[in-house]
Order: structure tokens, then sequence, then C-alpha cells
């Protein structure tokens, strides 16, 4: 039955000054079934229940709203598979970084009373800096990425103010489409990251950044990337890539020092047949690092040499937080997701047995009043 052949409506608590509301049909069918917008499936939460559409769209809509919580509830599986990988990736790569960290730190002990220059290392008066971006390449990852565009304006208008000039280098191919349709903020390159970030790809946003300080074209790099903290929460971070501390710290843009040590480790788990989380602190240890070591060569060469495979580390983490932040968005964006299509399925369910229950009794009116206008 169309929605042009039944109209009516009734208040869910009909008024007794009113005998017209009283009717035993109208009691027995508390719906409204207007002829305008046929196609329409919303339901509406007023005080009278009102259907817009007929049974067979109802029934086209809850099909519809299945197909999409079993897309989305797939997808959430899909993500939550991948930030395990994601993550165990971060961890994995701490007892180098902080290996590393520990033997620059003994080679500056040593260098503190010699006069040394590392290119790397070299503090200059800034008046450009290159701001290195990390966005997603996909979308469905809830504000993932508009947070840390809006960051990187953020601080672009900073730069602004202070009078200083920029550059951006892009990663990711969100933050690429960003900058494309603005061609009034300047880019030095445009770079695309991979499903899982490697050392190859670290390496060639470390060399971009590597020429441009060095050949002194900007006096200050800073990388802009999501931190992952936990499935539920990340945080844009600026951290001063260059020039590097001769200490091997990585530090903020206030000059802040950050102690990534502690990484959140979570096992997915089932319980009661749904998808939980059980979450534990992880803090790598790493060897002590013997104060009587010697070494052979000179302490600047091995700076010289150290440096830049710390910057690639550090660039490699960045993307590897980044992508873990990234696949826990979209993670928590398609479960949300798929609770909000199981509401609106039971919702949408409800007015369709509503409506046919309606239809059922209508019919029994019209049989009922037929016989009874043949005796």
């Amino acid at each position: 039955m169309s929605c042009s052949n039944l109209t009516m409506l009734v208040s869910s608590k009909p008024s007794l000054s009113d005998p017209s509301n009283l009717s035993f049909r109208s009691v027995l069918n508390p719906f409204q079934l207007p002829s305008q917008n046929p196609t329409s499936c919303t339901p509406s939460r007023s005080s009278s229940t009102q259907v817009q559409c007929g049974l067979r769209e109802l029934r086209t809509r809850i099909d519809s709203v299945k197909n999409t919580q079993k897309i989305t509830e797939a997808m959430k599986l899909v993500a939550a598979a991948k930030v395990r990988r994601a993550q165990e990736a971060v961890v994995n790569a701490r007892p180098f970084s902080e290996t590393l960290v520990e033997v620059l730190y003994n080679i500056n002990e040593q260098l503190q009373t010699e006069d040394v220059d590392i290119p790397l290392t070299k503090v200059r008066p800034v008046k450009k800096v290159a701001l290195v971006v990390v966005t997603g390449d996909r979308g469905l990852c809830g504000g993932f990425n508009n947070a840390i565009i809006k960051k990187a304006e953020n601080r672009i208008k900073e730069l602004k103010e202070l009078g200083l000039e920029y550059t951006v280098i892009s990663v990711g191919k969100k933050g690429n489409s960003y900058f494309l349709r603005r061609p009034y903020i300047p880019v030095d390159r445009f770079l695309e990251g991979g499903s899982l970030p490697t050392a190859k790809e670290a390496q060639a946003i470390a060399d971009d950044v590597f020429s441009l300080f060095v050949s002194e074209e900007v006096d200050k790099v800073e990388l802009l990337y999501t931190k992952f903290v936990s499935l539920v929460k990340s945080d844009p971070v600026i951290h001063t890539l260059l020039p590097l501390s001769p200490k091997g710290e990585i530090c903020d843009i206030n000059g802040v020092c950050v102690d990534a040590a502690e990484d959140e480790f979570f096992r997915l788990t089932t319980k009661e047949g749904k998808l939980t989380v059980e979450r534990d602190v992880v803090r790598t240890k790493t060897l002590d690092y013997s104060p009587i070591l010697q070494f052979e060569q000179d302490p600047v060469q091995i700076l010289d040499a150290l440096l830049p495979l710390y910057l690639n580390s550090q660039i490699l983490r960045a993307l590897q937080e980044s992508l873990a932040s990234e696949l826990a968005a979209r993670m928590s964006a398609m479960s949300n997701a798929t609770d909000n299509a199981s509401d609106l399925k039971k919702r949408l369910s409800i007015v369709y047995n509503r409506e046919r229950q309606a239809k059922i009794t209508g019919e029994i009116l019209e049989i009922v009043a037929g016989a009874n206008a043949l005796q």
C-alpha cells in the first residue's frame, strides 16, 4: 500500500473534548501517513509518530542500513588488526633509538671540552622554517587529518606573525591534496606514504630536510605529526627536528624535551562475543652503556655518521606513530558508525512493525465494515 492511499494524523494523547479523536479507527491507527515525500523514510520523534513512506520503502531502507553496518564492522576489525601491527613496529624500533641516544650522549660528554663544528647541531638565527607535515593517505578516520592540518595552519599563522618565512614538506595524500588546492602556501616537496612506513621512505624525507638545512636554505626544521597516545586518544604535536640536540634528544618548539620511552601496548580479545582491548604499559629495556668504552675513530667522525642515522630513525618513528594514530581513529570512527547503524536499524524496525500492524488492522476493519453492510 503506497503512502498516498493512507492519510491520517492522530495525537498519541487524544483530547476528550474533541469527539472526532475518539473514533474506533483513529485509536487503532495512531500514525500519520502524509502523501508528501513518499520516498522519504525518516521517522520522527515528535509526540505523534510519523511514518513518511510505505512498507516497501522501509524494508529497502532497513536492508541498506544492515549492509552498511556489515561494512563498517568489517572496516573496524581490519583497522584493529592493522593498528596492532603498527604499534608493534613502534615498540620494536624503541631499543635501537634508545641505544643510539645513549651513544650520542656519551660521545657528547667526551666532546664537552672540545670545540667541534657539527652541521646538524649548528644553531643559527632563524629566518626561514621548514614544516614537515605528516597526514594520512585515506579518509573515514574521523577528525584525524583535519586535526594535524589545523595544527599546521596555526603554526603557519604564528610564523607569519613573527615575520618568518616558511616552506612545507607534505607527507601523505590528504595533506598533498589540501596544499595543492592552496597555491599561496609554498611547498618544497610532495611525498606519499605507503601502507606501512619503511626506512626507505623516512630516508627520502631525511635527505630532503638535510639538504635544506645544511645548504642554509632553512634555519630550522619542525616535524608535525600525530602522536599515538591510546586507542581513543592521539595528539597532534610539533617537534624541532633540526638543529639536532647533541645529546640526541627530541624537543618541542618550546625547548621541552620529550621522553617517549613508555608505550601503550594492547591485545585485542573477545569478551561475550564482542571485541575488547586489554592495555599494558611497556617500557623498553636497553643495555647500560659502559662508561669505560673508548672509540677508535675521532668522536667528530662518529657524530657525523650517527646524527643522520638518528634523524632517519626519528622520522621513521613519527611516520609509524602517525599511522598508528590514523588506524586507531579509523577503528573508533567505524565503531561509532556501526553503533549508529544498529540504533537506526532498531528505530526503523519499530516504525516498520507499527505501520505493518496499522495496515493489517485497517484491512480487517474494511472487511468487517463490508460484512456489516451486507447484513
